[in-house]
């Protein structure tokens, strides 16, 4: 029979675009392909083709583990189900330096339309048109895959929302509303443009030097198969793999907001790039995340900020002409936005890379909710941490189909697009293992400010959002 969804296309679209708060659809992907997307299916549709993934200890130390201080390996999804289960064969796979029960691996942030440009038939494995969407699919859409402990760092995305869906096993997201910023202690190292990183490590957080954290607000929930998550546009999180194996796929929509924060993120590449390059490099300082090549020279970066205050100002005026029109031609869809880190997957040459611009929607005005929200068994919202309950503490709440959701508990558009580059490729056992004890220990007293300790002030969210307002006040004159 036909299968019959608890909310229209339509109204889904409203409830992501105007939500201020992370909730869980139910029963809306029941007909997807997409939830056969397991890792044996997708092993199969890959048929021996590599993947990287990247590999942290289990161990929870004080210091969140960012890419800087992973190792990496090339592996099929088959030599990495193998390793995830426990199998002699992985004695001398890629594998074979990485101890399970000491490691966990992710293949994340893979770009779908790269890893199946010759199977595109499977994009239309996934329907966000019926959230709202019309032609966004797999191919505007990123695969994670990875095994019991992987995680992402506590960050906020710069641009745009998000929706994920769970396929297989589950996940853990620790959310904090945008509120909270100064009490995440918020770096841009290491950089990577659109993510904002805290330095807390959210699993097992460090109270004494970062003693603000006490006043955040966790909003924390497990992800089950065949649920999607909205996580509302600048929303910190921190996601943690608990099953044995978990698969998930998201897709960023992008907001009208988007065109400033591309402003403040060209004028934070400029600072961070010409501060950190004018310093003497040291050993070991890692600033770039891996997924930028390069530190981009200033004239780039100029030219990067320039393209994005154009663009800014073109939607200013496109939005002021248009509010007489139909608001259905805000509507209008967006592949440009598919991908947080698209980067990662699509190479190109700096000095070749432009800012993608395009007619900007309607706006929509800010903190605007709909005026009634259908919170019940089929959109479940997530709720705050009890200040009376621990950092990491649960209570289950069960919904009408059997699944766990874990409440009151305590993933570029407009980027230049570069090649990844590998900052740390290594299948040496002791190197590994060396490297990711170092780069994990606590950090020492500090006697001096360093660059960074400047950095963290300079590029603060709030004093960037300040010198974007006064420079787009300039160029209006």
């Amino acid at each position: 029979g036909e299968d019959v969804k608890p909310f229209t296309p339509e109204k889904t679209k409203e409830i992501v675009m105007s939500l201020q708060q992370p909730a869980v659809f139910c029963n809306m992907v029941g007909n997807w392909p997409a939830l056969r997307w397991n890792v044996k299916y997708l092993s199969a549709m890959l048929e021996g083709k590599t993947i990287q993934f990247r590999l942290g200890l289990k161990t929870v130390d004080l210091v969140p583990q960012f890419e800087t201080s992973c190792s990496y390996v090339e592996a099929t999804l088959e030599e990495f189900l193998a390793w995830s289960c426990g199998q002699p064969s992985c004695l001398s796979g890629p594998f074979s330096c990485y101890d399970y029960s000491k490691y966990w691996a992710y293949a994340d942030y893979k770009y779908i339309a790269r890893i199946f440009e010759d199977k595109p038939e499977i994009f239309q494995d996934v329907r966000w048109s019926d959230f709202g969407f019309p032609g966004r699919s797999g191919k505007e859409s990123t695969l994670w895959i990875g095994s019991e402990g992987a995680n992402t760092p506590c960050h906020l995305d710069s641009y745009g929302c998000n929706l994920v869906l769970q396929i297989q096993g589950r996940k853990k997201w620790h959310l904090f509303p945008p509120g909270d910023t100064s009490f995440l202690y918020p770096t841009r190292i290491p950089y990577e443009e659109s993510s904002i990183f805290s330095k807390v490590n959210i699993a097992n957080p460090d109270l004494k030097r970062f003693p603000k954290f006490r006043n955040s607000t966790a909003h924390v929930v497990t992800l089950s198969p065949g649920q999607v998550l909205l996580v509302p546009r600048h929303w910190w999180h921190y996601v943690e793999s608990i099953d044995s194996v978990t698969v998930s796929i998201n897709s960023w929509i992008e907001l009208d907001a988007d065109h400033e924060a591309r402003v403040e993120e060209a004028i934070t590449r400029m600072l961070v790039c010409a501060i950190k390059s004018a310093e003497n490099p040291s050993d070991g300082d890692l600033w770039l995340n891996p997924t930028e090549v390069e530190a981009t020279s200033h004239e780039i970066n100029l030219q990067y900020l320039n393209k994005a205050v154009s663009a800014y100002l073109k939607c200013q005026e496109t939005s002021v002409s248009g509010r007489a029109r139909s608001s259905s031609t805000g509507a209008k869809q967006r592949t440009n936005t598919s991908c947080k880190r698209r980067r990662r997957e699509v190479g190109c040459e700096p000095e070749h890379c432009t800012l993608v611009t395009q007619e900007c929607d309607l706006p929509t005005p800010k903190g605007e909710e709909p005026q009634k929200i259908p919170f019940g068994p089929h959109l479940i919202q997530v709720l705050p941490q009890s200040h009376k309950t621990s950092v990491m503490g649960s209570v289950a709440v069960e919904t009408d189909g059997g699944d766990l959701l874990h409440e009151n508990e305590g993933e570029h558009f407009g980027k230049l697009q570069c090649k990844r580059k590998r900052l740390l490729m290594s299948n040496d056992c002791e190197t590994a293992a060396n490297q990711m004890d170092s780069d994990c220990s606590p950090c020492t007293s500090q006697t001096a400010l360093s660059t960074n300790d400047l950095l963290d002030c300079l590029v603060n969210p709030r004093v960037i959002s300040l010198v974007a307002q006064l420079l787009l006040e300039k160029m209006r004159v």
